[in-house]
């Protein structure tokens, strides 16, 4: 047996994918990184091991604009270039060489850590050693680090240390929420194993184990939904062990979902009930996913209230945007719905406090151990909101480490410079401004080769029978002056229109009525009909249109998405059965929605101008849509002109550094696996080819990058050396589909600020 001691930066205990933009984010910030993981591959919950889809504020397309950007954004663009079939193998391997990538990780895979070395009294702990084992290897690792994350899951590494926690559900006076039940217990959501199937093309049989359980004689046909081309995550409701302890009782719990899985599997081959002659099980999976387990107490303990609200919290360092989503402790047994729902009516906010530990000074957490109460770990233990959540919890780990500060005193003297740093890295505050004081793209004038100055969508498709209300969302910047729909019209009649704002700028629900219009219309098709609609509000926002139903009318969807405009239409009834999602139809984000067409608006046009898409959107702080699109994009590219953004300054500026942030269209709903399947492997917004290039003192313009095939959202192009500078110029050649260039953000900056890919 070998003993060994490791000392770097920063530990990070756990894998998944909280851990991995955990350790990503503080290594490319210049730390020297242990990343240590008990299993042979990445990943955690979302793994080949275990197979869950990576969920997140999309809420599978719920959410409008909030699929998450940074290091979790980067990892869905390259699995959908790579595997947009959902391959779980080729998903572990996207996620294996992100962290192989970054040279200032050490990557330990194997290793189980079980001891910690911790000091000081239960209100002030401080970790000094955590000790693993590598397993097949005899190797005994001892790590010290002056700053720890647990991102275990569990909380195994917290709970060794000393650290507060809670374990269980909440009574409802203590935070005062409304899911919460009259009298604290100790049940937890429960633990699934999935299961995959395939057609083998000849005839099958099966045979059960004799630990198979009968299903007929228990309540899952009646309760929950199977069917024979199901696996996978159509499964999820496989679960059990909420009413158990799912740590000490995980061999009881796997054990017991094995027996319900061959179970199921036998009801399938051999009741007769369905057409399974030919299919067989392809993988079971062996290793229980946990949902719930220890949550550490921090300085904040994010609620359900602050959830619903969507709390704004001026130490806001991620986001989510899944539903509160509460399981019955009885699991796939129960007679209830196999989940409930509630949603907020957009994204909510996390703050730095639910982060760190709060009596364990050199440790913060990511993942589902957050500072959370039972009911708002509803919605935070997802695993896509706990990889943004690992990435700020990296960054400030980061800047911990090269202070040689706490967590609490990070959150004292440099919130600023965490949060100005996670938009830097392209992480997402939603609704914070960049005022990065050394972004010289800032203080440049900007210009463009052309700029759309009006939403004209007018090449129709598929007609749209109006036998329900529909909506349209646009920009309004600085006023909206009549908008035209192009309608079929039946008979004489009449059209009904509502313009709502939406409150919050995150948000895409109607919520305050600020006009209506009714406009007689004649017997017609393919008519282009003039809505008297007009609204200037006091700032730039959307106007959510909503279309009264009239079956005499017709409207026509667009044969091409239109960045900015959405659709929606009002949906009274769930499209998942009752007996596996309880959603309330009255909240507005499941009264509203897009159905899958997003891509596809409806013709119309608006009279005024826009500034919406202006080119100084590129340098106004805000990196994805809020109250607007926050973007620069072109009229359409013709015949293979290219168009291009140009930065000025009254002075010469050193650049060592230009960031590029291209549109990658965060309302579309991407997955790890086999949820659904995108039809491109490249987003079409995303900027192909481009050039970069710079005006000198000398009045010469000369090349700094040059780009083709590019499929990443943000581009770092850093310079050997430094130049003097008059202005940037970035030539847009070609996209991956779209007829419009589209930039989100450009920063320039002196000299390299350790982070990112170039």
């Amino acid at each position: 047996m070998r003993q060994e001691t490791v000392s770097k930066d920063i530990t990070v205990i756990g894998g998944g994918l909280a851990g991995i933009c955990a350790a990503i984010a503080a290594a490319r910030l210049g730390q020297q990184v242990a990343l240590v993981q008990n299993r042979p591959v990445l990943g955690g919950n979302s793994s080949s091991e275990v197979r869950v889809w990576v969920c997140g504020a999309t809420a599978h397309g719920i959410n409008r604009y909030a699929r998450e950007s940074g290091i979790m954004g980067e990892l869905f663009l390259e699995n959908q270039y790579r595997n947009p079939e959902g391959n779980p193998y080729i998903w572990d391997l996207v996620m294996l060489e992100a962290v192989k990538a970054e040279p200032n990780i050490t990557l330990y895979l194997n290793t189980d850590v079980h001891e910690v070395e911790a000091e000081g009294d239960e209100s002030d702990r401080i970790i000094t050693a955590v000790t693993g084992w590598m397993m097949g290897s005899e190797r005994r690792i001892r790590f010290e680090s002056p700053v720890y994350l647990d991102c275990t899951g569990d909380g195994l590494i917290g709970f060794l240390a000393g650290a507060r926690f809670a374990l269980g559900r909440e009574a409802r006076n203590e935070y005062g929420e409304e899911w919460a039940p009259e009298i604290a217990d100790n049940i937890t959501l429960g633990s699934t194993l999935l299961f995959y199937t395939k057609d083998a093309g000849i005839p099958v049989s099966y045979v059960p184990p004799s630990f198979a359980k009968d299903i007929s004689q228990t309540s899952i046909p009646l309760r929950r939904v199977i069917k024979s081309g199901d696996s996978g995550c159509h499964y999820w409701w496989i679960e059990w062990g909420g009413e158990h302890d799912t740590v000490h009782d995980n061999e009881l719990i796997r054990d017991e979902l094995w027996s319900v899985i061959y179970g199921i599997w036998d009801y399938i081959k051999n009741s007769g009930k369905f057409d399974a002659d030919n299919m067989t099980l392809e993988w079971i999976g062996s290793l229980p996913g946990k949902r719930e387990y220890r949550r550490f107490t921090g300085d904040y303990v994010l609620n359900q209230n602050d959830i619903i609200s969507q709390r704004e919290f001026p130490d806001a360092v991620a986001f989510g945007g899944w539903s509160i989503d509460l399981h019955p402790p009885q699991g796939m047994y129960a007679d209830a719905s196999g989940s409930k729902h509630m949603h907020a009516d957009g994204v909510y906010h996390i703050p730095l406090r639910s982060l760190y530990s709060v009596n364990v000074r050199n440790m913060l957490m990511a993942g589902r151990d957050i500072s959370a109460s039972h009911v708002a770990f509803g919605t935070t233990r997802v695993m896509a909101t706990c990889a943004v959540i690992g990435e700020a919890a990296g960054t400030g780990a980061a800047l911990c480490a090269a202070k040689g500060i706490s967590p609490r005193e990070l959150y004292a003297g440099h919130l600023e410079e965490l949060q100005q740093t996670l938009l830097r890295q392209d992480a997402s505050i939603i609704g914070l401004r960049s005022s990065d004081a050394g972004d010289l793209a800032r203080s440049a004038r900007v210009t463009a080769s052309s700029t759309l100055t009006g939403i004209s969508i007018t090449q129709p498709g598929d007609p749209h029978p109006l036998q329900a209300d529909v909506a349209l969302l646009l920009p309004v910047d600085p006023v909206l002056d009549g908008l035209e729909l192009l309608l079929d019209v039946a008979g004489d009649t009449e059209i009904t229109v509502e313009l709502w704002n939406t409150g919050r700028k995150e948000n895409y629900v109607p919520k305050t009525l600020q006009a209506a219009a009714t406009v007689q219309l004649a017997k017609g098709e393919a008519q282009w009909v003039t809505l008297p609609l007009k609204w200037q509000p006091a700032e730039p926002q959307n106007a959510f249109i909503i279309i009264k139903a009239n079956a005499a009318l017709t409207l026509y969807h667009a044969v091409e998405a239109h960045s900015g405009v959405l659709i929606f239409f009002k949906t009274e009834e769930s499209h998942v059965s009752k007996d596996l999602e309880d959603h309330s139809p009255d909240q507005p984000v499941v009264l509203w929605q897009m159905q899958g067409l997003t891509r596809r608006p409806f013709c119309c046009r608006t009279l005024a101008p826009t500034a919406a898409f202006e080119a100084d959107k590129t340098v106004n702080g805000y990196h994805r849509p809020f109250g607007g699109p926050q973007q620069w994009m072109s009229e359409p590219m013709e015949d293979g002109k290219p168009e291009w953004l140009q930065l000025d300054w009254d002075s010469e500026q050193t650049l060592g550094e230009i960031h590029l942030t291209f549109n990658d269209d965060v309302n579309e709903d991407l997955v790890n696996l086999h949820h659904h399947r995108t039809p491109f492997r490249i987003l079409p917004e995303l900027v192909r080819d481009y050039r970069v290039e710079f005006l000198g003192t000398e009045g010469v313009w000369s090349e700094i990058a040059h780009v083709a095939g590019n499929r990443r959202r943000k581009n770092v192009h850093r310079l050997d050396t430094p130049v003097q500078a008059l202005a940037v110029r970035i030539w847009i050649e070609a996209t991956n589909g779209s007829r419009y260039a589209e930039v989100l953000e450009v920063r320039a900056y002196a000299e390299a600020a350790s982070m990112g890919r170039s």
